[in-house]
């Protein structure tokens, strides 16, 4: 029988243990329509009791892990080929759930203003379920940025907001439905206009592919940036006269009421270790993990696309075709919280925070995703203690299981034909 105030069935996770409050502690997870629910008023409150039991085996739970910057993966590149987008978005969607990954933001690397008009509209908020992951927004990651820290950015479409101000950004995007978040570089004239606009506007605005100083780096989270790209890729390096965007993460002219975020990619190759353990003693509570991941995620070593880019990819490290400049990676989220733990010998709270909570307080969606408080969405994984995935669940319903899935890939031979297969996970 069911609880006597709601017909809707409740389910009890027991036996684990679970991620609240920057703590792993031995406890039950109550589920109901989609959210995670308060026992105490279960019981007290409305006489009701659990309608289902699931035993966790002693694993741990963890909200679900979220990725801010995706750019692709599976075959898919979020970049090209306008029509096939919702395809595309689809089947990363369903392949990174077996990741951990319960939410993502999909990700558009510099392009022209005619393919910004035809896939914006295209990649729309969505919440996740069986078919994958939840669409939290887009990242668009340029046109807006320096020429100098390009990386594999097409160098011909790179563009400056500084005659134009705003009205540059919303010519070359045409429109900002659906997006979450902006990367530019803030060094150019009209930055405090264009950064307080789209605060406004409700995007987020990230600091990258830039030569900022400190300085600048500065004046742009003082109007309202709050979140920096692939910190110490793609930007001046750090100098003990000059930090550059680095400095922010120990600066104090930060307002009081601002947070700082930076994104990380903990794949092995785009990050030394020692730089991982610089910024997270720096600053651990801004560490978010981040795939930047690309369509070559999860298909063999080879020639590959990122946008108009051609990208090699040989022993898992991504690099413009004819050039030793990284370009996104092929690193899976689970790979990259296992890395940043291993790397930086932090405490599991620490490492699945960085891809779960901290996200979510950039976002400012605190209240739904990234945590496993009382009546947020019941996304979580279940893991051993090794941090691998076991078990994701979005919503509450079980979405993707180890024992039982494959993963579906989309891969382009030499003339472009598409072939379906699908692995074993």
């Amino acid at each position: 029988m069911t609880s006597t105030t709601s017909k809707l069935p409740v389910t009890k996770f027991k036996n684990c243990r679970i991620l609240v409050n920057h703590k792993i502690i031995r406890e039950d997870l109550w589920v109901r329509d989609g959210k995670i629910i308060n026992p105490e008023k279960l019981f007290y409150s409305e006489k009701g009791h659990a309608d289902k039991e699931v035993d966790c085996g002693n694993c741990i739970i963890s909200p679900g892990y979220i990725d801010t910057q995706i750019n692709g993966g599976f075959g898919v590149d979020f970049s090209s080929d306008a029509h096939k987008v919702k395809d595309g978005l689809l089947l990363v969607a369903r392949n990174i759930l077996s990741h951990g990954v319960t939410s993502y933001c999909p990700t558009v690397i510099t392009s022209t203003p005619e393919t910004y008009k035809e896939i914006i509209p295209e990649i729309k908020k969505q919440e996740g379920g069986p078919h994958g992951a939840s669409v939290l927004g887009i990242h668009l990651e340029g046109p807006f940025i320096s020429e100098e820290k390009k990386g594999a950015h097409p160098i011909d479409l790179i563009k400056t907001y500084e005659d134009n101000g705003f009205k540059e950004v919303m010519d070359t995007y045409s429109t900002l439905e659906n997006v979450a978040i902006i990367t530019l570089a803030p060094e150019f004239g009209n930055a405090d206009v264009v950064i307080e606009e789209l605060t406004r506007k409700g995007v987020v605005v990230s600091l990258g592919h830039s030569e900022a100083n400190l300085e600048e780096a500065e004046e742009a989270v003082q109007h309202g940036a709050r979140f920096i790209t692939h910190l110490f890729n793609a930007m001046g390096p750090f100098h003990h006269r000059d930090p550059g965007i680095v400095g922010l993460l120990t600066s104090d002219n930060i307002p009081s009421d601002q947070e700082i975020f930076y994104g990380m990619i903990a794949d092995g190759i785009h990050t030394n270790p020692a730089a991982l353990r610089i910024a997270h003693r720096s600053h651990p509570d801004g560490m978010v993990l981040v795939t930047d991941a690309m369509a070559a995620m999860g298909l063999p070593s080879g020639r590959h696309q990122l946008g108009s880019v051609a990208v090699d990819v040989v022993h898992r490290r991504a690099s413009v075709a004819g050039t030793t400049t990284l370009s996104g990676s092929i690193a899976t989220m689970d790979d990259c919280v296992r890395h940043f733990k291993e790397a930086t010998r932090c405490t599991i709270e620490q490492a699945l925070e960085a891809a779960t909570l901290h996200p979510a307080q950039m976002l400012r969606i605190t209240d739904r995703k990234g945590t496993l408080e009382y009546d947020t969405d019941a996304d979580f994984i279940f893991l051993d203690d090794d941090l691998n995935v076991s078990y994701t669940y979005i919503a509450g319903e079980l979405v993707w299981d180890n024992s039982k899935d494959k993963i579906e890939v989309v891969q382009r031979s030499e003339d472009e034909e598409e072939i379906e297969y699908a692995r074993d996970v």
